[in-house]
């Protein structure tokens, strides 16, 4: 049986295949732009064709995410947070409570033993901003997004900004630049401050026992490592979970379905 999740994000959509709820047969992503049906659509013909399979091979189609509501050939649509729980599971089945950073705000929650939510918090809007809080530093810097982590690694005397208000941070950042500040500095600092922010959220659920991190932090080296440091505890991160999403929400097609047809689901 196969089933497909597609979150579609306010940046980014991603796509994923699920065979039996248990193994991921493809998975993709794309910005999102401006038409997100199209978008949709256009990802979800990408991952079919990756998986060599078509529409009709398709028992169920989860859509989550920002643009949820937009996708035409859904079966059903359920909450980012709910998708992005039910994959942090898939993926780290130790998951305790998770983080997911998007483009425009963190989301954090405590979940038990089935992905189920037991606590959430989100940022408030002063503070949101934490994946395109760092797409507009990469900008001023001049810096490609995909490598924004890593030259930040680099530095040994990041500047301090804020961690309130990323309005604030990044006022503080252009000043920075207009002072020729080195940039790995300015990076690490812009780092720092995205984690000082979302930590505030997550410490509202708690961070004991396993942590995992979910969405697009995942694409940037230096976002496990300052959690880690902060935490005093290492965080799950891998580049699957920048699917997490996705992936969770293909996981509950499976189980609808499984309930539907009476097949045996994956327990949870």
């Amino acid at each position: 049986m196969i089933t497909a999740g597609i979150d579609i994000g306010q940046r980014n959509t991603k796509a994923a295949l699920l065979e039996n709820g248990g193994r991921i047969v493809a998975k993709v992503s794309a910005r999102t732009g401006y038409d997100f049906e199209k978008a949709a659509a256009a990802l979800y013909d990408e991952c079919l064709a990756l998986a060599g399979l078509d529409s009709d091979d398709v028992s169920y189609v989860v859509a989550t995410g920002f643009g949820r509501y937009r996708l035409p050939f859904r079966d059903a649509n359920v909450t980012d947070i709910t998708a992005n729980s039910r994959g942090a599971k898939f993926l780290f089945p130790g998951t305790a409570c998770f983080l997911d950073v998007g483009a425009g705000s963190a989301r954090a929650a405590k979940i038990d033993a089935n992905g189920r939510i037991l606590k959430f918090r989100a940022t408030e809007k002063c503070a949101a901003g934490g994946g395109g809080f760092l797409e507009k530093i990469a900008f001023y810097t001049g810096v490609d997004i995909a490598d924004l982590g890593r030259i930040a690694l680099t530095s040994t005397q990041p500047v301090s900004l804020s961690t309130v208000c990323s309005v604030l941070a990044e006022s503080e950042v252009i000043n920075f630049v207009t002072q020729e500040v080195p940039m790995e500095n300015i990076l690490l600092g812009a780092c720092n401050s995205v984690v000082g922010r979302v930590l505030l959220t997550l410490r509202q659920v708690g961070t004991d026992p396993e942590v995992t991190l979910t969405g697009g932090m995942n694409l940037n080296v230096a976002i496990p490592k300052i959690l880690e440091e902060k935490l005093k505890l290492k965080p799950n991160a891998s580049a699957d979970l920048y699917y997490a999403g996705a992936i969770g929400a293909a996981v509950l097609g499976f189980r609808r379905v499984s309930r539907t047809r009476g097949s045996p689901g994956m327990g949870g």
